[in-house]
């Protein structure tokens, strides 16, 4: 052992008078086997060629691998044993240094972080960067926590549901093709958000939707009261089959767009001014009113538009028949856009999505970190607000129900 020691001190001796040379990385690769082989000596009972009586094994050549560590990528030739197996300390599967490089990848990638620029990143920290393929397959890491949060059971009752959808490019086959991403948000009868689901489907159309909704209620989604949603003609018609009994609430700002869609250019402003008076009435009886006499004056000029919107009435103005508190929230898929504006911003930096695995990874990982969020923040809707949903008082049966008086005789 004495000797080894002596060759060891002389190689490293020799490795600082040469130029060009890490040290410390020839170093750490040099005392690492010299480590391993005294270790696997202790394990057989033998040093290598040494015949004793308490050898208990013998080994059995050598085997390569890379090993990350501060100071670099280092090659390690890890003995082997004819009988069992040897690892050593050093490697030991899920050590800490090694979580904490996965944590760094996996946080790097969720925040939208391309691969390429992960593998600059551990360049910069002293690493040898980590190549495409290697980040994709620690990144898989993350499919067994996005699988549970997306197939864990829903509890309680879910009075509110958003539902839309976004576009992404994922290569599918050989060929970019975009995909329909969709997200499903809800409010509990406590009053909290919660992200209850998504999927990746080829498009909007009703059997995806369909498929989709069956899910969330297999799950245990029930006690839905009103669906907010634009007017997707394969989302309305799955939702009319899935979620029988809901009232479904237009978009209004989805719904702005399409009847702006038949008017002039120079004309859109007056139009969306006479329009935005229907949703400042006090109530559905008045916003009523206020709509027939918005359709009465667009008639004249803009008959697509005014049929359109006479055709939504009962849709865009599904909101007021609930709490009032509940209003801003309500009548418009605003609070999914946002959700939808973040999810955006971090997969745009990735691009074209290698397959739908990734495209669920990465957003699945970035909702579970919205959902918590969502978690410790206040309520949604306050608890007092929610039971009038519930258990309405005469003020809001009055602003839900228009009176009908009879005629004075």
């Amino acid at each position: 052992m004495a000797g080894r020691s002596i060759e060891l001190i002389e190689y490293l001796r020799n490795v600082m008078q040469e130029e060009g040379v890490d040290f410390l990385r020839e170093a750490m690769a040099a005392l690492s086997q010299e480590v391993m082989e005294a270790d696997v000596s202790e394990q057989i009972g033998a040093h290598k060629h040494e015949r004793t009586a308490e050898r208990s094994n013998y080994r059995n050549g050598y085997r390569e691998r890379e090993w990350q560590t501060r100071v670099g990528e280092i090659r390690l030739e890890i003995p082997r044993v004819r009988q069992g197996s040897y690892l050593p300390g050093l490697l030991e599967p899920r050590k800490r240094a090694e979580q904490a490089l996965l944590a760094v990848v996996q946080s790097a990638y969720v925040e939208g972080v391309s691969t390429r620029k992960v593998d600059d990143l551990l360049q910069s920290l002293g690493l040898t960067g980590i190549d495409k393929s290697r980040v994709s397959r620690i990144c898989k890491g993350l499919d067994e926590v996005v699988e549970r949060f997306k197939s864990r059971p829903l509890e309680g009752k879910y009075p509110y549901l958003w539902l839309d959808a976004l576009y992404l490019k994922v290569r599918v086959n050989h060929h970019i093709r975009s995909m329909a991403l969709v997200i499903a948000i809800v409010v509990k009868e406590t009053g909290e958000r919660e992200i209850i689901g998504f999927g990746v489907g080829a498009s909007e159309e009703e059997a995806f939707w369909s498929q989709f909704l069956r899910g969330l209620v297999a799950r245990g989604l029930s006690g839905v009261e009103l669906v907010i949603s634009d007017a997707h003609q394969g989302l309305c018609a799955a939702i009319s089959h899935i979620l029988a009994g809901a009232t479904w609430q237009r978009c209004r700002v989805h719904l702005m767009r399409n009847l702006l869609a038949h008017v002039p250019k120079q004309d859109k402003s007056v139009v969306a001014t006479a329009v935005r008076t229907i949703f400042a009435q006090a109530d559905r009886a008045a916003a009523g009113q206020q709509l027939q006499e918005v359709v009465g004056a667009l008639s004249v000029r803009w008959p697509k538009a005014a049929r359109l919107l006479e055709e939504a009435e009962c849709d865009v103005l599904a909101y007021m028949s609930f709490p009032a508190e509940h209003w801003t929230r309500l009548y418009s898929t605003n609070p999914l856009e946002r959700l939808n504006r973040e999810v955006k911003r971090r997969t745009d930096v990735v691009g074209v999505f290698a397959n739908v695995e990734a495209v669920e990874r990465l957003v699945g990982s970035l909702l579970i970190e919205i959902d918590d969020e969502w978690q410790v923040v206040r309520r949604y809707f306050s608890q007092e607000s929610m039971l009038k949903l519930y258990e309405p008082n005469p003020q809001t049966l009055l602003a839900a129900t228009p009176l009908r008086l009879a005629p004075v005789r």
